[in-house]
């Protein structure tokens, strides 16, 4: 079985950087996972208006209404099998801000011809992911179509009252650091939350995911 992001990339995933490689290539056929711990060197917000629409997404771990600098991060990323059978990777920050514990929870599976991205702690949202790597061996993901998912409710959620991300991720070889910045931006609102720091990586043989870093529930529609 080819790992999830190998399989949507295709031959572009060997035109990542060798550890990015090693990053993306978790998975339950390379039985490993991948654990990052760093500093993000600015974690921002849009206007003073947008933070009610980061509380909404806060109460679902989804999004984060808080600013900092030099903030303290772990990101999970464990392979598992959900419950419908899918190989799923776990996408899940944590931060420590002021003495609260604040988490970005997504969920990834394979699906619409690329990846689907679980957002939030009961996988409420389901964004299409569209994933290159550039010329210079970074990765760029952009998110595309966002679904909303609840018992008997399913539509495509307007953008209009969300937001698109767009995450780059890189590795220096000059300090042995990965780098990510992302942004997320909304069509009306503009600039909602972006974040940019650096991190080191942990390969830990896995073959399933902490429960602590599932989602609560697993939603079958893509």
């Amino acid at each position: 079985m080819t790992s999830l992001f190998r399989a949507a990339m295709g031959a572009d995933f060997d035109k990542l950087h060798p550890q990015l490689q090693r990053r993306f290539d978790v998975g339950l056929d390379t039985g490993t996972a991948c654990v990052g711990r760093g500093t993000m060197s600015e974690i921002r917000r849009g206007p003073w208006w947008t933070v009610p629409f980061l509380q909404i997404g806060r109460l679902r771990n989804i999004l984060i209404p808080d600013v900092g600098t030099d903030v303290p991060f772990t990101i999970a990323n464990y392979p598992y099998r959900d419950p419908h059978g899918r190989e799923t990777v776990t996408f899940v920050r944590e931060y420590r801000m002021g003495g609260r514990q604040r988490r970005f929870d997504a969920t990834m599976v394979a699906g619409r011809g690329g990846i689907v991205d679980y957002l939030g702690t009961h996988q409420h949202l389901a964004v299409d992911l569209d994933v290159r790597a550039e010329s210079d061996g970074s990765l760029v993901l952009r998110s595309g179509a966002q679904r909303f998912h609840e018992g008997p409710l399913s539509f495509r959620f307007p953008m209009i009252f969300s937001g698109s991300a767009t995450l780059r991720e890189r590795y220096d070889e000059s300090d042995g650091r990965f780098h990510v910045d992302l942004r997320v931006e909304n069509t009306r609102l503009g600039f909602l939350f972006g974040y940019r720091g650096s991190f080191t990586c942990e390969w830990i043989p896995a073959s399933d995911s902490p429960e602590s870093y599932k989602p609560r529930r697993h939603e079958r529609r893509l």
